[in-house]
């Protein structure tokens, strides 16, 4: 792993969940390390309210959390900070022990503590999430608040926003919901409002090049790659190589100071 000095040439990435970054910045980061930069991932939670292979055994976040250091490491990360938050699950809502999940937690605190790191390493810029959080997961939105504020208190660092195309996501709905019997709790309008309207993204990084460091980050992320039901992950790891680098070549931003 290389050691890139702290300073003009860092960015931290901020995401809420282990596989959110192999999901939504991955190529970007190898890209990045590539080019001889030095890339921090601070992940909020510890992803234990995710999906779960049936058959796994221990517990969910401890497994979740080495398969993130795996990821990093595919990722070229020189730091890797967890903030040990509850996954908030889809729902929001609070975590079995009384503690707060990551989504109610004060956003000035956590804030506080993106703001500590982004200033230890002297960033350049910092990359939170766009305001539906993707596609509306209450920790993808505590994202997005906490990575404002934080940007607020370092106004040296210039803040960027994972996002992508809303079309792609509303357009596939509309055609599923035509041709498809939706579950009856499936929430339509979520995809309408998800992600960003093309002519609000400023940066399209090309990662095509680094499609396959991507691709061995995903397939780190095993608990959520497996299963009897239909995954994400398990869906974009059986595309052919030349289809995955094609639909998962590009990597959207929208750079907001």
């Amino acid at each position: 792993m290389r050691h890139h000095r702290r300073g003009s040439r860092t960015l931290v990435f901020f995401h809420a969940h282990p596989d959110d970054e192999a999901l939504l910045t991955a190529g970007t980061m190898a890209r990045a390390d590539a080019e001889g930069m030095r890339v921090v991932l601070v992940t909020a939670t510890a992803g234990e309210a995710g999906l779960a292979d049936p058959g796994m055994t221990g517990a969910l976040g401890s497994v979740r959390l080495a398969e993130l250091e795996r990821s990093a490491r595919i990722l070229g990360v020189q730091r890797l900070e967890v903030l040990g938050y509850p996954d908030s699950g889809l729902t929001g809502t609070a975590h079995p022990g009384g503690e707060p999940s990551f989504s109610q937690v004060p956003v000035a605190k956590v804030a506080e503590q993106l703001a500590r790191i982004v200033r230890e390493e002297r960033a350049a810029a910092l990359i939170g999430y766009d305001a539906s959080g993707g596609y509306g997961h209450p920790d993808h939105r505590q994202v997005h608040r906490c990575a404002r504020a934080a940007a607020a208190l370092t106004p040296g660092a210039t803040l960027f926003e994972a996002t992508a195309p809303r079309w792609p996501f509303a357009t596939g709905v509309r055609i599923a919901d035509a041709v498809l019997t939706l579950p009856p709790d499936f929430d339509r309008q979520a995809y309408e409002e998800a992600f960003t309207p093309s002519d609000e993204i400023t940066h399209r990084v090309d990662v095509r090049d680094y499609a396959d460091f991507k691709r061995a980050a995903l397939r780190a992320h095993a608990s959520q790659a497996t299963g009897a039901d239909v995954r994400t992950l398990d869906a974009l790891l059986r595309l052919p190589r030349p289809v995955f680098r094609m639909l998962l070549g590009t990597e959207y931003y929208r750079r907001v100071t």
